[in-house]
């Protein structure tokens, strides 16, 4: 008896240590130090929450730039996060990027012999990336300035401005988030 008298006293001392004291600690902390970040990083428009600049959007029609093609179902699911599952040689994969790729083209009207950067035709491993790369920004440019009544220099302006820098000047690429540009690009709206 007395020795499951002891392993219940610390079953109850650990439960409430791992269970209720560090979570809130880490709570409390995060929330001090990291408190935009720990609540979600949610951007907003017009005192409206329109999204996480973690997670990526759908965002449809020629008026907005385009982001990476998600792997969940529905589209942008968070709690859906993955990616494919499907390999290089699976033959409904490759369709589904030749047909991503027409689409790139139709919508943004590029030559066919002009390379379309990977990030548009591919989703990332979580399916939910928030941002593109400047290649792909880039490439959109003349279809945004166009629907838009903009001159192309002044949305490739928008692009670079909205650019990320590698993290410590060492790690990643650099890229840009497409609901920050999206926002930036409705804040600053012609048409």
């Amino acid at each position: 008896m007395r020795h499951a008298t002891q392993a219940l006293f610390v079953f109850v001392v650990f439960s409430l240590l791992c269970g209720l004291v560090f979570p809130l600690c880490i709570t409390a902390v995060s929330q001090l130090l990291f408190s935009w970040r720990a609540n979600g990083s949610l951007l907003s428009s017009q005192k409206q929450i329109v999204g996480s600049e973690l997670i990526g959007q759908m965002f449809k029609g020629p008026r907005y730039f385009h982001g990476r093609p998600s792997a969940t179902d529905p589209a942008y699911n968070a709690s859906g996060s993955s990616g494919s599952n499907f390999g290089p040689s699976n033959a409904k994969f490759l369709q589904e990027i030749k047909d991503r790729i027409e689409a790139v083209r139709l919508a943004n009207g590029v030559p066919f012999d002009t390379p379309i950067p990977a990030d548009l035709v591919l989703a990332s491993a979580s399916g939910l990336d928030p941002h593109i790369s400047i290649e792909s920004a880039l490439l959109q440019v003349k279809r945004i300035a166009k629907e838009r009544g903009l001159s192309e220099s002044e949305v490739e302006g928008l692009v670079r401005r909205c650019i990320e820098h590698r993290f410590a000047g060492i790690w990643g690429q650099p890229r840009v988030n497409v609901l920050k540009l999206n926002l930036a690009l409705d804040a600053g709206k012609k048409n």
